[in-house]
């Protein structure tokens, strides 16, 4: 039950009725009409920016169209007090009875309530990871990672049919340095001292396997061979090593991907599909000869200082036209990606989003005016940056991992501290905020460590009724027998903020989920779990707010259905986050 979104249609029925009455203009654009919660609880339940929305609109006073809606809204039983604020913004109060539904509903169904329909299962490609496969996934690969999947399961939850997907940058210079990185430690296997890694290859241990399984299947077949030889059977082994490591690090924290795409298979098979995306946007008159000058600030590989083959990409919201071919004839990397996400639109993707490092921010215009192209305007990226994240140990940096040669794996550090405080901290700050990422503080059993507090939340309600389990023998405490309790016995301000605060979770899910920002999630829960523990020390002043109370079986079950609502919530959430609801802890 989601009372934000039945006053939001509450809201629309009024409009539509003041509208039929003439009262106001008919038409009007009601899509940005919120109803939220109110920043300020004491002003109400429920608040809509309606009349502030509409007025320029409607060419009304905001208060005067406020008015109008009020006198609408007060004609509802659900409605105990409804007025206007400042330069037009309403606030709502609702009759307890309507928290009471909520509370049984959430009781009824703990772990589906709050699960929406809003993305009427529209299609959405979420990709993220997408590392070079080149190496093991550093700790920024991990905040991508765990963001991409935290918000592919807050769209899934929302309604979304999500695929997640990581894109294998196997075309590039780079898988060539790996091929002779690994060459070199295949001759290392076969017993060679190889000395120090030449300078330009890459030095980390982890190619060591690689050389290993290099020797197993090929023997000394390889060493005799010129480059031009043995590079491509090398790198297709480096590569579909350093991938199979890569996804082993993603299973560490339970990240699995529907789709890896291959960007070499753009150009393989029966058709190349950059050289059709060129030609495509040729036949549309998108191309043409030209010169750039060069770029200011930041280094821009695809430039160089001659007439080219140049994008339309200003066309489309870019800052300069782009180049898609190199003096040798060769792709510019911008020419693979967006044949690259012209083929997701093809797939049936016209909603795209991509997680990227923020390394990448200089990139975001040009991508975005490439799909607006290659899609003529049909389809939508939307680009999410992932700060970096600063490693410490009890507020030291912490030093670079000897296996990968210059910094620290993401394996390292969900070996050390685990999966969960992992996910959570990673997404306890909006993901383009930079990240302080203690060791020793996310293993803190505090107040102050937030994946702990919620956690020990969920546990607590489990104890709960491992309690009243022991002090009614045999009672019947199903969701179903609890859903029937009287809710009116919840009078206290700590219980009824409670019961707000769950009342609040199906519209944080959709909000957090049209804002792709799944950080709000993380957010909720840890203001969720202390609502529960303020409630818990003050019973333990108070006897009548106990949750188990052995002389008063009633209050006990009404107690333990808002302890069941309230750790389904929990159990939903950390879901979303991808972090284990435990029901003990120790």
């Amino acid at each position: 039950m989601n009372i934000f979104g039945l006053f939001e249609k509450r809201v629309a029925e009024a409009l539509e009725r003041l509208s039929g009455a003439g009262q106001i203009p008919a038409g009007l654009d009601a899509s940005r009409v919120v109803v939220e919660p109110p920043r300020d609880p004491s002003h109400g339940d429920l608040a809509t920016n309606a009349a502030m929305v509409l007025s320029k609109e409607a060419r009304m006073n905001p208060r005067v169209l406020a008015d109008l809606l009020v006198a609408d809204l007060k004609t509802d039983p659900r409605v105990t007090k409804v007025e206007v604020a400042g330069p037009g913004f309403i606030n709502i109060t609702l009759a307890p009875k309507i928290f009471h539904e909520v509370l049984q509903a959430a009781t009824r169904d703990a772990e589906g309530f709050g699960r929406s329909t809003r993305g009427a299962n529209h299609p959405i490609n979420v990709e993220y990871v997408s590392a070079n496969p080149t190496g093991p996934l550093h700790v920024g690969h991990g905040r991508g990672a765990v963001f991409g999947d935290a918000l592919s399961s807050l769209l899934a939850f929302a309604g979304y049919k999500v695929a997640r997907e990581y894109y294998i940058n196997d075309a590039g210079a780079q898988v060539d340095v790996l091929a002779r990185s690994a060459y070199l430690r295949y001759k290392e296997a076969l017993g060679e001292d190889i000395g120090a890694i030449p300078e330009g290859l890459y030095p980390g241990d982890y190619l060591k396997v690689v050389g290993e399984r290099l020797a197993r299947e090929h023997g000394k077949a390889l060493l005799d061979k010129p480059e031009a030889e043995w590079l491509a059977t090398v790198r297709d082994t480096a590569i579909a090593s350093m991938m199979d490591m890569i996804r082993d690090d993603l299973a560490a924290l339970n990240i699995h991907h529907d789709i890896f795409f291959s960007e070499r298979s753009l150009q393989q098979g029966a058709e190349d599909q950059v050289a059709k995306m060129i030609a495509e946007l040729r036949s549309r008159d998108l191309m043409y000869m030209g010169r750039l000058p060069p770029p200011k600030g930041q280094k821009d590989d695809d430039w160089e200082d001659r007439e080219q083959l140049l994008f339309r990409a200003t066309s489309f919201g870019d800052e300069v036209d782009r180049p898609l071919l190199k003096s040798d004839g060769s792709y510019t990397y911008f020419a693979s990606d967006i044949a690259y996400h012209r083929s997701k639109f093809e797939r049936g993707f016209a909603s795209m989003i991509d997680v990227w490092g923020a390394d990448h921010g200089g990139y975001v215009k040009r991508m975005q005016a490439a799909v607006k192209a290659v899609t003529e305007n049909k389809g939508d990226l939307d680009v999410k940056l992932c700060q970096l994240v600063k490693l410490l140990r009890d507020g030291e940096p912490v030093k670079m991992s000897k296996r990968s040669g210059d910094f620290v794996t993401l394996r390292d550090v969900v070996d050390e501290v685990g999966r969960d405080a992992v996910r959570f901290m990673m997404l306890y700050r909006k993901n383009d905020a930079p990240l302080d990422f203690d060791l020793a503080k996310v293993v803190e059993q505090s107040k102050d460590n937030p994946v702990f507090y919620v956690q020990y939340a969920h546990a607590r309600c489990a104890s709960v009724f491992r309690q009243a389990a022991e002090a009614f023998p045999g009672e019947d405490f199903s969701a179903a027998k609890l859903a029937s309790a009287d809710f009116s016995v919840l009078q206290d301000d700590a219980e009824l903020d409670l019961i707000h605060r769950i009342a609040q979770y199906p519209r944080m899910v959709e909000a957090a989920a049209e804002a792709h920002e799944p950080h709000r999630v993380a957010f909720y829960l840890y203001d969720l779990a202390s609502s529960f523990h303020s409630l818990w020390n003050k019973g333990k002043d108070l006897p009548q707010l106990r949750f188990v109370n052995q002389t008063d079986k009633d209050s006990t079950q009404t107690r333990l259905a808002l302890v069941h609502a309230l750790k389904g919530v929990l159990a939903s959430g950390l879901s979303i986050l991808g972090v284990t609801a435990p029901d003990e802890m120790r």
